[in-house]
């Protein structure tokens, strides 16, 4: 990089793809102008992988160059906004909304004179709801790039929407970590549903409901609030439960929480905080009501959260568990899953089978409907052992699998490995029982230093024709070598230098050799031999098991 440093700079800080705007090229176009133009800006804050620079240099830069274009008032805002709130941008977005909400006497006094120029003309050049959401998506872009979770990625509202499936007008939705209103506003017709949510963060939680009601969203209702620890909703029970949770944290109340009612499945452990947020949103199911909940892979299959996960599956609440492409999530490239969870209406209505889809394989921006081959239905009995694993692929790929080709072609591999076994074992005779290293022999050692060996991986290789290699690797493994290369406490390691073998002319080697080279073939498919009847009896059981094998004739 041809960066210098860069004096302080108090006016608003721009990313990369920022100045790829202004500028009318790509990211990897302004990436090829830092390395190639030595008075291309310094950066002046953030970080290595996300470095920030001063919009005035960046545009002087641009002009002289000319590579620059005039500047949109709407990115002109953005700026201004962050050279404000830094990394506050939500509560700089809840006053642009508040602004707009409130008229001429409510605008906020932390909001800056040049944001309330800029918002208010963007404001009667277009409306209001209009810039909220432009602000919001530009927002969400940027939380992205940054690799953070701190808002629901598009992506994930997008797979939620589309496994929600239709919803009605008359609909209640609710989600009760509903941030700055990513779910809860994306399911559903924008009109008609009365949508419930609430947030534990204010500025969040005012920003939403601004941003709702500016876009023209009637019934909307958010609150601020710690939703398992002071449930606002206690009374609500929705048609439809969304839900993108906080994940990875241990302090979500467990202590104060220990006899509360919403457990019905079993208290999560201090670990499990996504099993708590899970059986918090199902307690505000009606009978027939759903939960859509965004959940870590890593929750289907820790060992905190078995005896839960198995009374989930045994009660018949859990309908559908659905593993997303990589990258679907904002900040890592993981799989993330949606566990779909239906309220039975009776003790009749529960489901038998959980439905298991698998779209790890596929592009996170391609359409989420899956193919035949990535899904399976399984029974819940299947799903019932001691792991209670509910991973998708495991289930997905054997229900694809084909158990008669593939045990056909296991049980014809078997049958010829074990035809070929009798006929490697060498023919041997009776000897004088007098050892070949009694007699006559020489160290490995020494045959190195006379340049005949040389010290292989793992072992020892001749490298004359006076000496046969499968004769010198045969006798180290003889016995007596083996004693020889066993340490005091009891581990084998094979020492070529401390070996001996005997002297023997290469005639004599070499039958010796041939000998001891048949032996380690027979070795070899003895091994396996052994794996292939491991292989064919587990899937010889597990296929007679689940029916896809029957006896023959």
């Amino acid at each position: 990089m041809a960066d210098h440093p860069a004096p302080p700079v108090s006016g608003p800080l721009v990313t990369g793809s920022e100045i790829a705007r202004l500028a009318g090229v790509t990211r990897a176009a302004v990436s090829n102008w830092r390395r190639r133009h030595e008075d291309f800006p310094a950066p002046a804050g953030g970080g290595a992988n996300s470095p920030l620079f001063d919009l005035a240099a960046v545009q002087a830069w641009l002009d002289k160059q000319r590579k620059g274009q005039d500047v949109s008032a709407e990115v002109s805002l953005w700026q201004a906004l962050r050279a404000a709130y830094g990394d506050e941008m939500i509560g700089g977005l809840a006053d642009v909304a508040q602004m707009f909400a409130g008229g001429e006497g409510k605008v906020p006094k932390t909001l800056p004179a040049d944001a309330i120029r800029l918002a208010r003309q963007l404001g009667d050049s277009g409306s209001p709801g209009d810039v909220v959401s432009a602000l919001t998506e530009r927002f969400t872009d940027s939380v992205r790039r940054a690799g953070s979770d701190q808002v629901t990625s598009p992506r994930i509202a997008h797979a939620v929407r589309h496994f929600a499936g239709e919803v009605s007008a008359d609909a209640t939705l609710f989600d009760p970590a509903c941030g700055i209103g990513t779910l809860l506003l994306a399911v559903g017709p924008e009109l008609g549903p009365t949508r419930c949510g609430q947030e534990v963060d204010a500025r969040s939680a005012r920003f939403a409901q601004l941003r709702a009601d500016l876009t023209g969203r009637t019934g909307v209702d958010i609150r601020t609030g710690d939703s398992l620890r002071d449930d606002h909703w206690s009374d609500l029970r929705a048609d439809l439960v969304v839900c993108d949770p906080p994940v990875a944290t241990t302090d979500w109340g467990r202590e104060d929480l220990l006899l509360d009612s919403r457990w019905e499945l079993g208290t999560p452990s201090r670990a499990e905080g996504e099993l708590a947020w899970l059986q918090h949103a199902y307690a505000h199911t009606v009978p027939g009501g759903r939960v859509l909940m965004v959940m870590p892979a890593s929750v289907a299959y820790r060992k905190a959260g078995r005896r839960i996960r198995a009374e989930l599956v045994r009660r018949g609440l859990l309908t559908h568990v659905i593993a997303l492409p990589p990258g679907t999530a904002a900040s890592h490239a993981l799989p993330v899953h949606l566990w779909h969870l239906r309220r039975p209406r009776s003790p009749d209505d529960a489901t038998v089978k959980v439905r298991m889809v698998d779209l790890t394989a596929n592009d996170p921006d391609n359409p989420l409907e899956p193919e035949p081959d990535q899904t399976a239905d399984v029974p819940l009995i299947e799903l019932l052992d001691d792991a209670v694993d509910l991973t998708p692929g495991r289930y997905v790929e054997e229900s694809h699998r084909d158990y008669a080709t593939e045990y056909r072609a296991l049980r014809q591999e078997l049958a010829e490995q074990v035809s070929l076994l009798a006929d490697l074992l060498p023919t041997l005779m009776g000897g004088d029982g007098a050892s070949a290293l009694e007699g006559p022999s020489v160290s490995v050692a020494d045959l190195a230093r006379a340049g005949l060996v040389e010290y292989g991986d793992p072992e020892p290789v001749s490298v004359s024709d006076q000496l046969d290699t499968d004769y010198l690797r045969g006798f180290l493994r003889s016995a007596a070598n083996t004693r020889r290369s066993t340490s005091a406490s009891g581990t084998y390691r094979l020492d070529g230098k401390g070996a001996r073998i005997p002297q023997m002319d290469i005639v004599e080697q070499r039958r010796y050799g041939a000998a001891f080279r048949a032996l380690q073939e027979f070795e070899e498919r003895a091994r396996r031999v052994v794996e292939l009847s491991r292989q064919a009896s587990a899937l010889a059981r597990d296929g007679l098991g689940n029916g896809a094998l029957a006896p023959g004739d």
